[in-house]
C-alpha cells in the first residue's frame, strides 16, 4: 500500500518527505507485530536489546557504558531497564571488585532461556517481512538505509 494510501492524503508529496514518512510508518508496523511477540512475556523492545547485549557478552560482564553504547534507542534510560530486569531475573548486577564505581551486569540463565525460547519467534518475525522481497532487494534495502542514515 502507498504511504499515501495510508495517511490517507489527498496532496501530491515530495519524494523525500515521502521516504521519511515510509520510513517511520514501515518502523511502527515492524515494532507493532514485534511487540505482539514480547507481550505474553512481559518484556519491551528496550529489554530485549539489553538481553540480546548481554548473550552477546558471552559470560563477561557488561558495565552501563557499554549497554548503552550498543543500544538501538540511544535515549534508553539504561538504569531503568536493568531494574525491570533484576525484578524479573533475568539479569544480575554488582559492583566492580576493581572499580566501585563500576556496575557490572550479566545476563542468567533464566534470562538465556528466555531468550532460547524468544529466538525461533523473532527468526519468524524477520522472514515475514523479508518475504516480499528477494535476496538482492534486501542486500540493497540495507545498503540503502545505511546510505539514508548517514548525516555527512
Amino acid at each position: 500500500m502507498k504511504i499515501e494510501e495510508v495517511i490517507k492524503s489527498n496532496v501530491a508529496l515530495k519524494d523525500a518527505k515521502k521516504v521519511i514518512l515510509n520510513v517511520m510508518y514501515t518502523q511502527n508496523v515492524v515494532n507493532d507485530k514485534f511487540n505482539e511477540i514480547l507481550k505474553p512475556y512481559d518484556l519491551s523492545g528496550e529489554q530485549y536489546n539489553v538481553l540480546r547485549i548481554l548473550r552477546g557478552q558471552k559470560g563477561n560482564p557488561a558495565n552501563m557504558c557499554i549497554i548503552q553504547e550498543r543500544m538501538l534507542a540511544k535515549n534508553s534510560n539504561t538504569t531503568r531497564l536493568i531494574d525491570k530486569l533484576l525484578l524479573k531475573d533475568l539479569v544480575t548486577r554488582n559492583v566492580c571488585p576493581d572499580n566501585r564505581r563500576k556496575i557490572e551486569v550479566l545476563i542468567t540463565q533464566k534470562g538465556l532461556a528466555l531468550l532460547t525460547e524468544l529466538d525461533p519467534k523473532v527468526d519468524e518475525h524477520e522472514k515475514l517481512f523479508a518475504n516480499n522481497l528477494t535476496e538482492d532487494e534486501i542486500i540493497l534495502l540495507n545498503t540503502l538505509l545505511e546510505k539514508y542514515r548517514t548525516l555527512i
